[in-house]
This record gives structure tokens, C-alpha cells and sequence, in this order.
């Protein structure tokens, strides 16, 4: 994460600071000049052997790329890294023209220029060890990575200094295999840093990885043809040279933003060196262990040669691969594919979204092409029907009877032939002109979906265990799809149920709320228009009383008596408007006595049955009973001399009521939902209750409710 945050802070300082960006600029390029002056200058020098020389020239060449990254890094980010690889370059152009200073004796001392380069070149080592601990941006940010890169500066220093104050010459090979050692002991930290990297650092380490993987690719190369050729002479030249690539792939990391192929060129290094790793390796075990050392020239060329044509093989196998094996599929099995090759088009055709019906039209035109088939047929059902989907050719509408007999033995079977299709599926074999027939049946834990019917013409090539083996595998895949897609309509059968139910719901609370308002305006309008005038009448009727009984106490008694009835009036409304809001003799005496009241107040000719049922929850008892009312209600409309029969009983968990009349009865399919159907299942659905209709014209109307206890 603080690598992250530092990167961004100077990536902001880039953009708003262009001062400092200049003053990047300035260090970089002089950094950089610096670096390919000594570089030039270190290849200047006369006096060395060749092999000096030629080294020399490719490390020249090799810390100019350096420098050039460097400065790439510092206009174009990470500033940190680029900070890094100038610094790097131009120590180690330092150490090159100390080096070669020190071997041809030039303006300075041997021992002088022999100590500045030891300590140059260690001091590069510690610094490309920094730098690829710090990757992908310059920033170290733990602190254990901050104190290994501390103490490999101290380690570099101290051998420096020891190097340099003692009396041995610069070893270019041991410089080498320190350097290596170096680097082997960074690349767990880069390890870590690219798991744990996202989007362009991840980028820009992949670029990175893919220059060193080309430049160990060309160090193992050199290294394998040296020791069975005698090629190239100067290894080490080559080794140095090859590391170009990193400073290469630099470049193309910094640039912004990077491109996006570096996994896939990634992955193709890391593929050539594997190979190039395992061919080096067979050739020293065959060539140098089983065998001689070539001495010649000409047994090294021709060692070489070999070397060179399985490089050749090598690199054009897959495409060549590829080419060979589809000329000879067409060769065996005709202009063609293979036969399990419909399997795999299959499976791949099934993560599209393709229709059901065009993927088994897919299938059938692939099976009769792959298999050299004179008919492929699909038949699909999980009834006792199955119907003809698809057919190559057409042959029309078909169907195939399937017994419940039948079904677990189909179901069960493996691919067959023709003997057992015409005792299982005889309808397959009739109107057929002879020919060989297999019949693969599709299922799917145990449940048959259809099956899949291919034929050959009489005198074709025999159906083979191969053939056999790919219808099988078609029929389970084919049996999962079908499967998957009954899944699929099921889901969204059950989502179009719900978004049903929460619409019904939703309008079922504004009824509610609109019903509620309703009532509360009715009960205020009935109190207002009955019993508020019966008790303003009342107010009225004593003030005249307090009036009259001083002068008339005769007369005063009498309208007191008629004040008392007033009264009684008063309270017997009051009692009624509470008995249609709440029924005092439900909560007093419960559901049974309640409905048994009622139906000795209707005009209708009623039966109750409410059998062994107890006192439930208010809401239940309330629910019921208004539901009861109104159906009582609307037969009353409807069939106003039917007999109706009313029954409430306990069952499985739930408490159960029916309305059932012998009424002249309806059509339920056109009869429109009136305010009393839609008040009963809204009644009901609020405490998870449902009500239903059953009703035919000439046959009465029945009524029925649940609701869970």
C-alpha cells in the first residue's frame, strides 16, 4: 500500500511541479552523457587483448542501454527507479573505465585504478541489488526490505575495501558469480512484490521479468554451445551482452501506459527458456557424458548443425503440429473431423448463450457430419411423450410413446442398437428402410429427458466403440444442459411468481390503507349523524328539564321519563355501531359462538359446523369471521333462498373455513373480482391466509379459506 501512495504522491509532483521535472531531466541526461562518455572512453583505450577488448565494447554497450532506461524512467516514472538505474549505470561506467585503466597502465597507477574499480563495481552490484528489491517503482517501503538493502551496501563496501587494499587482481569471473549471487538473494523479495502487485505495476514487473528471462535464455545458450562447439569463444562477452534485454524491457515498462501483452510475452520466454533449459541439458548428458567431446572442427560443425535443426523443430512443432494432424483426420476418418471432436465443440458451445434450439440443431448437423451419418434425430419430453426437437435431415413432426414401464429401463440403458429399439422403442424402428440405428438416452439423476437417435444406411461402416463412446458423452452432456435449462425455468418462473406476489402485496397495503381510512371515516360519520345528535338532543332536553321543574315538577318527571329513553336509544346505537366494528361475543366467547350468532340473524337458511375448534390468536378469529360474514353476505345477494352451509375445522397445522351454497352459481373465469373477494384475500393474505372461489353456473358456489396456526 506505501508503495502504491508514494508512486501516486510523485506521479503528482510530475504534473504540478515542472521545475522539478526539469530538474530531473537535467540529472538524467547528464548522468547519461556521463555514462556513455566513460563507456566510449573505456573503449577507446588501446593496448588489451581481444578478448579484453571485445568485452569491453559489449559492457559499454551495455551500460549505455542502462543509462538510456535511466533516463526514460525519469521523464516518464517511476522517479525512483530512475534514480536507481542512472545511479547504477554510471557506477558501473565507472568501474568499466577503471578496469580498463587499471589493465593498460594509462594516466593512472595500476593499484589506484585497480581500487576504484573494485570499488565501483561493488557498489553497482549493491546498487542493482536496491533497485530490483525496490521493484516495480524505487520505493523499498517495509523496513526489512529497507535493512537487507542497508546491509548488502555494508557487505559490498566491506569486500571493496579489502578487495581493494589487498594485492589480487580484478577477477572477472568471480565478479560474475557475485553478482549472480547478488541477484539470486533479491529475487524472492521480487517474487513477493509481483503476487502481490496490481494493474500497471504488475505490467511493468512482467516487462521486467520478460528481459531477464531473454537475457538468461541467451546466457544459457552461449554457455551450452560453448562447451559442445567450442561456440562462441567468449562467453562471458556474451552473457554481459545478453543483459540488454533488461534495460530494453525497461524502456517498455516505462511506457504510459505500458502495454497490456506482457503476460502473454511473459508467458512465451518463460516457455522458451524451459525447453532451451531441458535441450542444453540432454545434449551435455548425451554429448559430453555418453559420448566424446567433439575435437574436430568437423564433428563440431556437425554437432552444431544438430543443435541449429532441433532449435528449427523446436520452434515450428506446434504450428507444423497442428497442420499434420488435421491432414491426417481428414487422411483416416474422410473430409471430416475426428469423432470426439463434437464433444469438445459441445461442451464450449454450452458456456454461450446460445438457444436450446439452435444448440441441438448444432449438435445433430455435428453428429451427422463427424459420425458419416445418414440421420440424426433429438427427441425431448419428461412426460410420457417425447417429441422429434431437431432432425438432420428434416423428417418432420414425430413422437415417441414411453411407457412408465419403459421409462426406468430406457433410462437405465447405455447406448443400443437396433434389436433393442424394437422391443423399447419400436415406434424408432417402424417406417425406418432398414440401416444400422443407435439410441442414446438422455437423463439426469435417473430422470429420463429424451434421447438421441443416429442412423447409417444399411451397407456403411459398423458403428465402433468409439462411436459409441462419444454418443455417451454427448447424451450426459446434453442430459446436464437440459437439466440446467429446467433450472433456469424454474428460477424464472418462481422471480415471476414473486414479482406477482409483491405487486399483489403492494396494492393489497393500499387497499388496506385506503379501507382503513374508510372506516375511520365512517365510524366518525355514523358517531356524528346518531349518536352525537342523541346526545346533543339529550343536552338540550336537560337544560329545558333544570328549567321547567321549579315551575311545572309534573311535567319535569315526565321528561325525565322521556330523557331515560333517550337514553336506552342512545346506547343501544352505540352497542350496534360497536357490533359491526368488532363483535363484543367473538372476543367474549370465540369464533364458534360468534359465527353460530350470526347465522341465527341471517335471513338465509344456514348450517353451521364449527365441530372441536378452541380460542385462537384475535387476528386469526377476526380474519374468519368477517370473511364468514361476508360470504354469508353475498350469497344473501345472489342466492337469496339457497341453502349454505358453513364449516370451520382444524387441520394439519392450519385453521380451515368453507362457505358453501346451492345458489344458482357462476362462471369464475369471467366473473370480475367484486370489493367482497378482494376484502377476503386481503384479510387473509395480511396474516399469510388464502382464500379461493369454486364455482360452476347451475351448481352453486363454495368458498374456501386457510390460515397457518
Amino acid at each position: 500500500m506505501s508503495t502504491v501512495t508514494t508512486t501516486g504522491v510523485n506521479e503528482h509532483l510530475v504534473r504540478d511541479a515542472p521545475s522539478a521535472t526539469g530538474l530531473r531531466v537535467a540529472v538524467g541526461v547528464a548522468s547519461g552523457v556521463g555514462t556513455i562518455a566513460l563507456a566510449v572512453l573505456s573503449v577507446g583505450w588501446s593496448g588489451t587483448t581481444t578478448v579484453s577488448r571485445s568485452l569491453h565494447v559489449v559492457a559499454a554497450a551495455v551500460l549505455v542501454a542502462w543509462a538510456l532506461a535511466g533516463v526514460s524512467a525519469l521523464v516518464r516514472g517511476p522517479v525512483q527507479l530512475g534514480w536507481l538505474v542512472s545511479a547504477g549505470a554510471l557506477v558501473g561506467a565507472v568501474a568499466a573505465e577503471a578496469a580498463h585503466l587499471a589493465a593498460v597502465h594509462g594516466t593512472l597507477t595500476h593499484s589506484t585504478a585497480k581500487s576504484i574499480a573494485t570499488i565501483a563495481a561493488s557498489l553497482a552490484m549493491a546498487v542493482s541489488v536496491h533497485a530490483l528489491v525496490a521493484l516495480p517503482d524505487g520505493v523499498l517501503g517495509r523496513t526489512s526490505r529497507k535493512a537487507g538493502v542497508a546491509v548488502w551496501y555494508a557487505a559490498a563496501l566491506a569486500v571493496a575495501v579489502s578487495a581493494a587494499s589487498s594485492s589480487h587482481e580484478l577477477m572477472r569471473t568471480s565478479l560474475a558469480v557475485a553478482w549472480g549471487v547478488a541477484v539470486a538473494t533479491a529475487l524472492p523479495a521480487v517474487y513477493y512484490r509481483y503476487v502481490a502487485s496490481t494493474g500497471t505495476s504488475r505490467v511493468r514487473l512482467q516487462w521486467l521479468g520478460v528481459g531477464a528471462v531473454i537475457s538468461l535464455e541467451v546466457a544459457l545458450v552461449a554457455g551450452a554451445l560453448s562447451l559442445l562447439v567450442h561456440w562462441p569463444s567468449q562467453v562471458l562477452a556474451f552473457a554481459v551482452g545478453g543483459t540488454v534485454f533488461m534495460p530494453i524491457a525497461l524502456l517498455a515498462a516505462t511506457l504510459s501506459p505500458p502495454t497490456r501483452r506482457a503476460d502473454r510475452v511473459f508467458v512465451g520466454a518463460l516457455f522458451v527458456l524451459g525447453f532451451s533449459a531441458f535441450a542444453a541439458a540432454t545434449y551435455l548428458v548425451v554429448v559430453l557424458g555418453l559420448g566424446t567431446t567433439p575435437s574436430s572442427s568437423a564433428d563440431r560443425e556437425v554437432l552444431g548443425l544438430s543443435m541449429a535443426a532441433a532449435a528449427i523443430v523446436a520452434i515450428g512443432f506446434l504450428p507444423v503440429r497442428e497442420r499434420i494432424s488435421r491432414s491426417a483426420t481428414g487422411f483416416v476418418y474422410g473430409a471430416r473431423e475426428a469423432p470426439d471432436e463434437v464433444v469438445r465443440t459441445f461442451g464450449t458451445r454450452l458456456t454461450r448463450a446460445i438457444p436450446m434450439d439452435e444448440l441441438l440443431l448444432q449438435l445433430a448437423e455435428s453428429l451427422r457430419k463427424t459420425l458419416t451419418l445418414a440421420s440424426a434425430e433429438i427427441y425431448t419430453g419428461t412426460g410420457e411423450i417425447l417429441e422429434l426437437a431437431v432432425s438432420v435431415p428434416d423428417v418432420g413432426e414425430r413422437t415417441i410413446v414411453v411407457s412408465s414401464r419403459e421409462r426406468p429401463v430406457i433410462t437405465a440403458a447405455g447406448v443400443s442398437g437396433n434389436a433393442w429399439a424394437s422391443v423399447w422403442l419400436p415406434s424408432l424402428v417402424a417406417g425406418r428402410s432398414g440401416g444400422q440405428l443407435r439410441v442414446a438416452p438422455i437423463s439426469h439423476a435417473g430422470e429420463l429427458l429424451g434421447v438421441i437417435v443416429v442412423a447409417r444406411e444399411l451397407g456403411a461402416n459398423a458403428f465402433t466403440e468409439e462411436d459409441d463412446r462419444v454418443l455417451t458423452e454427448l447424451a450426459r452432456q446434453v442430459g446436464l444442459a437440459f437439466h440446467n435449462a429446467q433450472l433456469d425455468t424454474a428460477l424464472q418462473t418462481s422471480l415471476d411468481e414473486l414479482r406477482r406476489q409483491a405487486d399483489e402485496l403492494r396494492a393489497s397495503r393500499a387497499r388496506i390503507v385506503a379501507s382503513g381510512d374508510a372506516e375511520r371515516r365512517k365510524v366518525e360519520r355514523n358517531l356524528h349523524d346518531g349518536a352525537q345528535q342523541h346526545l346533543v338532543a339529550l343536552a338540550v332536553n336537560l337544560r329545558l328539564a333544570k328549567d321547567v321543574v321549579k315551575e311545572d315538577p309534573d311535567a319535569a318527571v315526565a321528561m325525565l321519563g322521556e330523557l331515560g329513553d333517550a337514553v336506552q336509544d342512545t346506547i343501544r346505537e352505540l352497542r350496534e355501531l360497536a357490533h359491526g366494528i368488532y363483535p363484543p361475543l367473538l372476543v367474549d366467547s370465540g369464533l364458534g359462538e360468534a359465527l353460530r350468532a350470526v347465522a341465527g340473524r341471517s335471513p338465509l337458511d344456514v348450517e353451521l359446523s364449527a365441530g372441536d375448534i378452541g380460542r385462537y390468536p384475535a387476528d386469526v378469529e377476526a380474519a374468519i369471521y368477517f370473511c364468514c360474514l361476508e360470504a354469508l353476505q353475498n350469497a344473501s345477494k345472489h342466492a337469496a333462498d339457497a341453502h349454505v352451509v358453513v364449516r370451520v375445522w382444524e387441520e394439519s397445522g392450519g385453521l380451515l373455513f368453507e362457505v358453501a351454497d346451492d345458489g344458482p352459481g357462476f362462471d369464475v373465469q369471467l366473473a370480475k373480482r367484486g370489493q367482497g373477494f378482494v376484502n377476503m384475500m386481503d384479510r387473509l393474505g395480511a396474516i399469510g391466509g388464502s382464500v379461493r372461489w369454486e364455482s360452476r353456473p347451475g351448481d352453486g358456489t363454495t368458498i374456501r379459506g386457510s390460515v397457518p396456526l
